[in-house]
């Protein structure tokens, strides 16, 4: 069986989806063939224009036809979805879309949108879900839930990874006598690094022996709003006790993680805008940090309250506080919870592991 691979965010870009998409044609296995149609020369969208996915169609057709394609794996529900919809019929092949949470979401925003979507969906032969939440979301959405499966999304495997630079990273940069919370990502309203500033607040007022230093990694819209935020919550001093160090590269990630105490992320829903999974909250795990997260969206498949990490309301200040002072106090709890999150990250979720999965489902 030929496989193609639809998708509109692949490497270089950045971002969960598009690494999704690339370790899933990077994994897939030997012995099947893959093809991936990806929008990184604007070969799917035109630039202008009513209908601007008009342009997969004939890219999809030519792909289909030359390499004599028997499946398709489309990645974005919308607009691909409608492209691969009118292609399958024309050729009559099966394909596969894949749902990570906000693409399903923006899919059923208006009529128009959610009709389409009931269509694209019901005429899929299998319905891939990155995570528990989004596959709920669906289940009175389609005809035929037996054609739904979980799969969530792997991490590289860091098993050689050596945590043991922790000490040695935070002498070289003035660290070493802080207590380190880290958060990474975009930085926008949902992932919830307002809520952590205005917990710093609480924490500082309980325990001011505490040397606290809260670094968060990223760029984002949001960036001036969390300025605003630090400053209005700690006063003119903010800098104390936040550090902001933009987007940074992929040893500069595992330094941070090493070095920190606690990885913090505690996204929440706004308006249908919710984390997916959040590989980074296994990353963490691959570098021995505990968590703490956002009990919204697809989280709760990525981090276990009381195994990896511990889950909090993400719009609860006083929650958020508490897990902090919780694993900032208790060593034992914050070590272990580490170390089983390294232990199930390794055994639950490489990346081979889970595109076998998808293989496997698809084919049967």
């Amino acid at each position: 069986m030929k496989f193609l691979l639809l998708t509109l965010e692949y490497f270089p870009f950045k971002g969960g989806v598009a690494n999704y998409y690339t370790n899933l044609a990077y994994y897939w296995p030997k012995n099947s063939q893959l093809s991936v149609l990806n929008n990184n020369n604007n070969e799917l969208l035109r630039k202008k224009g009513i209908i601007r996915w008009s342009k997969t169609i004939f890219k999809l057709y030519h792909q289909v036809k030359k390499n004599q394609i028997n499946y398709i794996i489309v990645g974005h529900i919308l607009p691909l979805g409608t492209a691969t919809y009118i292609i399958s019929k024309l050729f009559k092949i099966k394909y596969a879309v894949v749902l990570h949470g906000m693409d399903f979401s923006l899919a059923t925003k208006n009529y128009y949108k959610k009709t389409l979507s009931r269509l694209i969906l019901n005429r899929a032969d299998k319905i891939i879900s990155a995570n528990s939440y989004t596959s709920k979301l669906i289940t009175d959405f389609i005809k035929d839930n037996n054609k739904v499966k979980v799969i969530n999304p792997g991490v590289k495997d860091f098993s050689n990874f050596n945590c043991d630079n922790n000490e040695s990273i935070r002498y070289k940069n003035g660290l070493t006598d802080y207590k380190i919370l880290f958060s990474l990502g975009r930085l926008v309203k949902r992932k919830g690094f307002d809520y952590v500033i205005k917990a710093l607040k609480e924490i500082l007022n309980k325990r001011p022996d505490f040397d606290l230093l809260y670094i968060i990694a990223g760029q984002g819209p949001d960036f001036n709003y969390l300025k605003q935020v630090a400053y209005e919550e700690l006063g003119p001093n903010w800098e104390k006790y936040i550090k902001f160090v933009g987007e940074v590269s992929e040893s500069e990630k595992w330094s941070l993680l090493s070095c920190c105490d606690i990885f913090i992320m505690p996204s929440r829903n706004i308006l249908g805008d919710f984390e997916g999974f959040g590989i980074v909250y296994l990353e963490a795990n691959l570098a021995s940090k505990a968590v703490i997260a956002g009990r919204s969206g697809g989280v709760s498949d990525a981090v276990e309250s009381g195994v990896n990490g511990l889950l909090v309301n993400p719009e609860n200040i006083g929650e958020i506080s508490q897990a902090i002072l919780s694993l900032l106090d208790k060593d034992f709890l914050r070590l272990k919870l580490g170390q089983l999150g390294r232990e199930r990250a390794l055994k639950d979720f490489s990346w081979k592991h889970q595109i076998e999965l998808m293989y496997n489902f698809l084919i049967k």
